[in-house]
């Protein structure tokens, strides 16, 4: 059992998911919760956009 999904469907999900998250940081990054949510968002979700583009079917 691996850290992220087998398949390209839930890994788009999951990375989709990653990035509205990101987004709504981005949105409100002038206060310190939002700093917080987009650094995280955006490393999480870079390690996702990693994850996803190994995946073979």
């Amino acid at each position: 059992m691996g850290l992220f999904v087998q398949n390209r469907r839930d890994g788009s999900r999951i990375l989709s998911s990653s990035l509205a998250i990101t987004f709504i940081g981005l949105v409100r990054i002038n206060t310190t919760w939002g700093l917080v949510v987009f650094l995280l968002g955006s490393a999480t979700s870079t390690w996702f956009w990693h994850r996803y583009k190994q995946l073979k079917n």
